[in-house]
């Protein structure tokens, strides 16, 4: 049982403030403490990294009241903001990003990126993510058993996806994807991130230059160095900042969701067989989302006035971390929240979010998933992991949860 504090007006905190995150016991769900936190004390104080103690927030109602709640700041460099670790900080100083702003800034930016990631405009990239598939399980299939999942499939489908988009060559992809996982790693050192950061920021200074120049608008960087940059409304460096984040959260996160997700799938025969049948595949991507959170070390902000939450005073520039990964596992809005339910139906789970700050690229992500997971499940009726879960190592220090390798066979 966590130990006990007072949460009244005066926010105490003190030795009995548990860490996060904490530990998980079993990879597909978040820590059993979390669930106790949220039974017992939904919102309380923890201990962060670095000594801090922001409110940790755990029911789903108060972590979508927080993320709709622009008196939260997303900042970071907000006095009192919960850092994920030293090194994130310091590359968003070093490379600030419009989602660590708020508004009016972030709308700035945002509004620029907005008719990229339409529904419309990704319902007309499905021939093209769907092509991208049957080519990288026709190559997988000629490997030699075992294959390792994510090298294979996970990581080159929304690589190749995002580099078409943005207009990055996929030949440089062992240069983005080092340098990604750098950034996503929260082991990563001050100085390592800051040099990646830099590295990702010149180089795709660099496309944005080549588009300026010719005047393409052939990819979203051509569409903003021709129709912002050259404007003058923004710079050469905010663009290519706008391009980093696209490039790391466009292949990071449904890297992982894919090859995540597949393995909880081949956990349960019966729910991977609907969608091996093309059964229910919305519903299936839906549910992942909400039991795997890959987004795991919460949604952080500060308070920038004081806020009652849930009967609880947030006084103005204390932070917050809103754990949607215990939140989409809420027995108040989830029946039976820790099983995996293809038909599960309402599903308005949190995994990307809520509120002005949610994910730009989230119907990039389903479309993705919804294409990959019954076309790599079809095409390998026999699919099965080659190895025990227990010797399988997880992304548990890394901003984007999942897995480093998949090795499967069938």
């Amino acid at each position: 049982m966590t130990a006990t504090m007072d949460t009244g007006a005066a926010g105490t905190t003190g030795a009995g403030d548990p860490h996060y995150p904490m530990v998980r016991q079993c990879p597909f769900d978040p820590p059993q403490e979390l669930a106790t936190i949220q039974a017992q004390e939904p919102i309380r104080r923890v201990t962060l990294w670095d000594g801090s103690h922001p409110w940790l927030v755990t029911r789903h109602a108060d972590v979508r009241a927080v993320l709709a709640d622009q008196r939260f700041s997303a900042d970071n460099l907000t006095p009192g903001y919960p850092a994920t670790s030293p090194s994130i900080t310091a590359r968003r100083k070093n490379v600030p990003s419009f989602i660590a702003m708020d508004d009016p800034q972030h709308a700035f930016f945002r509004k620029m990126l907005i008719s990229e990631f339409s529904v419309k405009a990704i319902r007309a990239l499905r021939p093209m993510i769907t092509e991208t598939v049957d080519g990288l399980l026709d190559a997988m299939a000629e490997q030699e058993q075992p294959v390792d999942l994510v090298q294979a499939f996970a990581l080159p489908l929304p690589s190749l996806v995002i580099c078409r988009m943005l207009g990055v060559p996929y030949a440089d992809h062992a240069f983005f994807q080092a340098r990604s996982h750098t950034l996503v790693d929260t082991r990563s050192s001050v100085e390592d991130s800051v040099a990646a950061s830099n590295e990702l920021v010149e180089y795709l200074e660099g496309l944005v230059a080549e588009r300026e120049a010719s005047g393409s608008e052939d990819d979203m960087l051509g569409r903003l160095a021709v129709r912002h940059v050259r404007t003058g409304e923004i710079t050469r460096e905010q663009a290519a900042s706008m391009g980093l984040l696209l490039l790391v959260a466009g292949h990071e996160t449904t890297a992982n969701m894919i090859a995540l997700g597949t393995l909880l799938l081949l956990q349960d025969p019966e729910q991977a067989a609907k969608v091996r049948a093309g059964e229910s595949v919305e519903g299936a991507v839906e549910e992942l989302l909400r039991l795997l959170t890959v987004t795991h070390l919460g949604r952080r902000r500060v308070a920038t006035e004081d806020v009652e939450l849930g009967g609880v005073a947030i006084r103005a520039g204390e932070g917050v971390v809103a754990a949607g990964e215990i939140a989409n596992r809420d027995p108040e809005v989830f029946t039976d929240p820790d099983a995996l339910d293809v038909d599960r139906t309402p599903n308005h789970h949190v995994a990307f979010g809520h509120g002005v700050h949610q994910c730009l690229g989230q119907q990039l992500a389903r479309v993705e998933l919804q294409i990959a997971y019954p076309a790599l499940l079809a095409r390998f009726p026999g699919l099965r992991v080659d190895t025990p879960l227990d010797d399988i190592a997880f992304r548990d220090a890394m901003v984007v949860y999942g897995v480093h390798a998949l090795p499967v066979t069938w």
